[in-house]
């Protein structure tokens, strides 16, 4: 797991398998962002089998295998398509490629399990919506800023034992360290990568309607901006937006890439949680400059003042869920309609955003 580089940052954790081996086979394709390995260690630490792998890239798919080396290398992406063994597909495309890669999978009778975020376009979210409907096969996506993180995972449990009351407002920081010279060249292209509120934006979006427990928001205003990376014009590289949620809530969120170099990991990604009995801080990968740890949950309450570090103590259960929901159509892991509610708000954020030039 790479602390420094967020795009290759890989979570690992515990094996907790919901099924035995064979009972559940995944095939990655599509490996352009290094967060397909998170979600395949996510996938196998569950239960599921690694069959195949692909990628138009050989050099990418023989990578893979070498962590992975159970794993068949395909010979196109068809002959994965065609394995009537396989039941979910797993994909890090180009962003704006996610989209269409989904439509196949489901075509050919698997459920699909993509990267954030998971468009670029409004009308690649409606050609999903309605091929889940005509198919009946799940578009699953990769929120890892909540699914893959144990105090993330740990803040909804929280919430839903009433320890802070009624969720009345999120606010979430995503800051990401650029690492300009790494990325590749669609990292930097709007129509590829979609914009930053449409890409990291997604997360802090998410976290907002499952933390609130709302079914649909609204809007209020968004902005982006390149502050500081003049060679690379299509790059946003602030953004923020407030929303309202149907219940009443409402959110906040700064995404951006302007980690400094002196912090010793990626990003000091933190979400704030405030209840009408208490608050909870979220430090996600650092506690800074007081521990070089993530996990760090902060509650005050009723009952009073406490810190947890919850590594290695809460796991991640949504990839369990996912499989099981898979296997027997049901929605535990996460919705369908939350899935792309929450792409469908940052779609909007990043449409309507008002773009600062100075």
């Amino acid at each position: 797991m790479t602390k420094s580089d967020g795009m290759n940052y890989a979570p690992k954790g515990k094996p907790n398998p919901v099924v035995g081996p064979g009972e559940f086979t995944i095939a990655a394709v599509a490996l352009d962002h290094g967060h397909i390995y998170g979600m395949v260690n996510g996938l196998i630490e569950a239960g599921a089998t690694l069959k195949w792998v692909y990628d138009r890239i050989p050099t990418r798919a023989e990578a893979f295998a070498r962590t992975y080396p159970q794993v068949k290398i395909a010979s196109s992406e068809e002959e994965i398509l065609a394995d009537p063994q396989v039941h979910l597909v797993a994909g890090a495309a180009i962003t704006s490629e996610r989209c269409a890669l989904g439509l196949r999978v489901m075509d050919a009778g698997k459920d699909y399990f993509t990267d954030k975020a998971p468009f670029t376009t409004l009308e690649q979210l409606e050609s999903a919506r309605a091929k889940v409907r005509e198919t009946g096969k799940k578009y699953a996506v990769y929120y890892s800023e909540r699914i893959h993180v144990e105090a993330a995972v740990y803040a909804g449990q929280l919430i839903e034992q009433g320890a802070i009351g009624r969720v009345i407002q999120v606010t979430g920081f995503g800051p990401h360290r650029l690492n300009a010279p790494s990325r590749p060249d669609w990292f930097f292209q709007r129509e590829q990568y979609g914009g930053i509120l449409c890409d990291i934006g997604s997360h802090q979006v998410e976290q907002f309607l499952f933390y609130a427990g709302c079914k649909k928001a609204e809007v209020l205003h968004s902005k982006i901006a390149n502050y500081n990376n003049p060679d690379y014009p299509e790059l946003e590289d602030f953004g923020d937006a407030a929303l309202v949620g149907d219940n009443g809530a409402t959110q906040y969120f700064r995404v951006d890439w302007f980690t400094p170099d002196g912090l010793g990991t990626w990003g000091d990604g933190r979400t704030l949680i405030l209840g009408t009995e208490g608050y909870i801080e979220l430090r996600k990968y650092i506690d800074v400059a007081r521990e070089n740890s993530g996990n760090h949950v902060y509650l005050v309450n009723r009952e009073g003042e406490y810190h947890v570090n919850v590594s290695g103590q809460v796991g991640y259960p949504y990839f369990g869920q996912l499989i099981l929901d898979c296997l027997h159509r049901t929605e535990n892991a996460m919705t369908q309609e939350h899935a792309f509610m929450a792409a469908e708000l940052c779609l909007r954020a990043q449409q309507d955003a008002i773009r600062i030039e100075r």
